[in-house]
């Protein structure tokens, strides 16, 4: 049953105090919030920038780091400090990218893996191109001449391995 709207902007300023101050509980995030409004399905997920993938690529490679550590990343000219914190700030107000404070700075750190994002994306573009049909993708590849009958072949022999495998 879905709370009631008070209760659900409530949970709602609650979860932005917690991904705003570390030192606060996670207690409530939006998957566990059944709330019709706010409720953020597990498999939903978000659509990044290209410059929002180009440094989640950064910290998917690198590991936790600071903003300062992500600017030495790029060549010159490089973005403001500014212009990446924002970047970086969106990207944890996303759920992408959450932080350790030490003193008055914050260390970023990744949350949402490279294959989860893969995944993810791969799936918002058969739903959205394909008409959520994986012969659609399949018929396409096909017919683009992007996969050979060889290859075709050889997938279907993997995954027919797979399931006689479980």
């Amino acid at each position: 049953m879905p709370l009631s709207f008070r209760k659900c902007m409530y949970l709602r300023f609650l979860y932005k105090i917690t991904t705003r101050y570390s030192y606060l509980t996670t207690k409530y995030s939006y998957t566990t919030i059944k709330c019709r409004f706010f409720a953020k399905k597990e498999d939903d997920m978000k659509r990044l920038t290209g410059k929002e993938e180009e440094i989640m690529d950064y910290y998917w490679e690198k590991g936790p780091m600071f903003v300062k550590e992500l600017m030495d990343f790029y060549e010159d000219p490089k973005p403001h400090f500014n212009t990446l914190s924002t970047i970086v700030r969106s990207l944890e107000e996303k759920g992408f990218l959450a932080h350790k404070t030490f003193g008055n700075t914050y260390q970023y750190y990744s949350i949402v893996t490279k294959e989860a994002y893969r995944d993810g994306a791969l799936k918002n573009v058969i739903i959205k191109y394909f008409d959520n049909s994986f012969h659609n993708v399949i018929s396409a590849l096909v017919k683009e001449e992007d996969i050979s009958t060889s290859e075709l072949k050889q997938i279907i022999e993997e995954v027919e391995k797979e399931q006689f495998d479980k």
